[in-house]
């Protein structure tokens, strides 16, 4: 196929996404120097606000935070169970692969509401705390950032799973053969071998684990509630309690941006990761 017409096929995909993507995309930004929802005069007081406010700059490290915590709760989890998935049978396999993807078939409100249950004060872990004679009393997991993380572990988990299986997927056993034929104990062929050649799904289900964590306004909202300050809250917060669009949509930009920051710093890992 010509050139000119790989450019038609791709056309309609490209104007799909200038009309649903960067169009409102652009309206957001321009609303974001407005002095209200009408875009009757222009100004920077909303970003003044947005960067210059010690609360909302609170808001954005505390985003930030919650992100790296979920991916680094959702990698402890998930490098072993991958690693089990990849010396296991093909019936485990499928076990293992199954337990991944049930969730994604499950809504994320239906998830987040399920941990409420789980997370109260007469919930699974409080009554096998004070079962096991762990804790005496109730432990306050419910409007607390733990509480939150512990949930946003198995809710993100997927996303961070399923890439680690796909790279691992692609490593050849015989790698694994050499390995040991040349004296490599299981520690070091792991060190070595396998977990380098897997770095690439980790950067990516971190990535995926990342953005999904920081923008997760359900779980935030139901699991942290108002004593936490997350950005997602704060957007909702200024375009529908207050009615500050301009302020809303300067702290929405603020958001994404800072979001595709570490994306792209990821994928930046990622691809020296790829040519190492």
């Amino acid at each position: 196929m010509t050139e000119n017409g790989v450019w038609r096929l791709a056309l309609p995909l490209a104007l799909a996404q200038m009309l649903f993507f960067v169009a409102p995309l652009l309206l957001l930004a321009a609303t974001s120097f407005a002095t209200d929802e009408n875009l009757r005069a222009w100004s920077l007081r909303a970003w003044r606000d947005a960067l210059g406010d010690d609360f909302n700059i609170a808001s954005v490290i505390n985003t930030l935070r919650l992100g790296a915590l979920a991916v680094l709760a959702t990698a402890v989890f998930a490098v072993p169970l991958a690693l089990v998935h990849m010396a296991a049978g093909p019936t485990l396999r499928r076990v293992i692969l199954i337990a991944a993807v049930l969730p994604l078939l499950t809504s994320v409100v239906v998830r987040t509401f399920a941990w409420i249950v789980i997370l109260g004060r007469e919930g699974v872990i409080n009554a096998t705390l004070q079962g096991l004679g762990i804790t005496s009393a109730p432990v306050p997991l419910l409007q607390t950032e733990h509480g939150l993380i512990l949930a946003l572990t198995q809710i993100e988990m997927p996303l961070m799973l399923l890439p680690l299986l796909a790279a691992l997927a692609r490593i050849d056993p015989a790698l694994l053969d050499a390995s040991a034929s040349l004296g490599g104990s299981l520690f070091r062929t792991l060190r070595k071998v396998v977990l380098p050649m897997a770095l690439p799904g980790l950067i990516a289900g971190a990535t995926l684990v990342f953005a999904s964590a920081a923008t997760a306004f359900i779980s935030q909202g139901v699991i942290g509630g108002g004593r936490l300050n997350y950005l997602p809250a704060q957007v909702w917060q200024q375009a529908m309690v207050v009615f500050d669009w301009p302020l809303a949509a300067a702290l929405a930009i603020t958001l994404m941006g800072s979001v595709l920051v570490v994306a792209a710093a990821l994928s930046l890992l990622g691809a020296k990761a790829r040519h190492a």
